[in-house]
């Protein structure tokens, strides 16, 4: 009885500070109030995606928490918090950067700044601990040696390519938008100007070289893309599964674009230091090193020291140079709305029947 009123006073001390720095924190009672807890339900943190399977182990094993998913994208967790309030069934969340800060305009979700604070960047990071970035994806090529013998390592060298370039359905998938807004960086553009892009995949499309498949890895193993527009992760995972020799994953040196999946704690959640203990231990050097081994780059990279056979899964920070976060998150939130009739009218227009 003693314990468990130990457990419920930390819980409500911990409950009663919900933005505290955890450095300035006492961990220990975070951990004991988890404990009491017992378990943490998160919503768009599968076991398949990211390596989430073993830091969802670890928390078991180690804190002694059960653990439940189900899987949906970004808008729909959101939407969830929203609608279920007091009714929670889940605790924390896994979303798109640019979902952070809607989960704070929407009010759904609750502050809690881990440890390692002072090393995510500030771009990557809401002041107020709402949400933070936990890896990042960059804009990549995924190369088929096979089919393409002179690899393109920039938007130029494509350009000057004889080969397909597939970069899915822009009107639909958030990897493709941002592939647009990557070649733009590289071009010129920005944000609010994707002007570069459209005309660059305009004249792919008027040379035959625009492919029209799904870049994902069914397609990409029976041969049917020659150099893809995809995430680095998916990227370096898709070049792993199929035939690491075969593959070459390159971020592109005249530009990209890095962005990023945030942990997002429910206003209303059951198990709120379960959710605070997950997002500790998710930017602790072991968590960091989990996401790793899932392809996901880590925000935490640079302070961290990958254990040889984990760095080998990922590129060197060098290839990573010019590549950059959204400056103008606003700006482009406009821009990528407006990006399928863009796309339909500048670049499908152009297809060769």
């Amino acid at each position: 009885m003693k314990a468990l009123i130990a457990s419920v006073v930390a819980s409500a001390v911990l409950l009663a500070l919900p933005a505290a720095h955890a450095a300035d924190n006492d961990l220990a009672a975070l951990e004991k109030a988890a404990r009491a807890e017992g378990q943490v339900n998160s919503v768009g943190m599968p076991d398949s995606w990211a390596n989430w399977k073993d830091t969802w182990s670890d928390l078991n094993s180690k804190y002694g928490l059960k653990h439940s998913d189900t899987d949906m994208s970004s808008a729909q967790e959101l939407a969830k918090f929203a609608a279920e309030k007091e009714n929670a069934s889940a605790d924390i969340g896994d979303v798109g950067a640019a979902f952070g800060p809607i989960a704070v305009t929407k009010g759904v979700a609750q502050p809690y700044k881990p440890t390692h604070w002072d090393q995510i960047p500030s771009w990557a990071k809401d002041q107020d601990g709402n949400w933070m970035l936990a890896y990042t994806g960059t804009i990549a090529f995924l190369v088929d040696k096979q089919q393409v013998k002179d690899v393109p390592h920039s938007w130029a060298d494509l350009k000057k390519g004889k080969y397909v370039v597939t970069i899915g359905d822009v009107g639909t998938a958030a990897q493709a938008a941002n592939g647009v807004l990557a070649a733009s960086y590289a071009l010129g553009g920005d944000e609010k100007n994707v002007k570069p892009a459209l005309s660059f995949f305009g004249d792919l499309a008027k040379e035959g070289r625009l492919g029209v498949t799904d870049p994902v890895i069914a397609n990409i193993e029976k041969g049917e893309i020659q150099v893809a527009v995809v995430w680095d992760f998916n990227g370096l995972n898709y070049r792993d599964q199929i035939d690491k020799n075969r593959y070459e994953v390159v971020i592109p040196s005249d530009g990209s674009v890095t962005s990023g999946y945030s942990t997002i704690i429910n206003k209303y959640a059951k198990h709120p230091n379960a959710a605070k203990l997950a997002r500790e231990y998710i930017l602790s050097d072991e968590g960091q090193i989990n996401l790793a081994k899932g392809y996901a780059r880590p925000i935490r990279a640079e302070h961290l020291t990958l254990p040889a056979d984990v760095q080998a899964k990922l590129l060197p920070q060098s290839e990573y140079k010019n590549a950059r976060p959204i400056k103008d998150q606003a700006a482009w939130d406009k821009t990528s709305k407006m990006l399928p009739r863009l796309w339909q009218e500048n670049v499908i227009i152009n297809m060769k029947q």
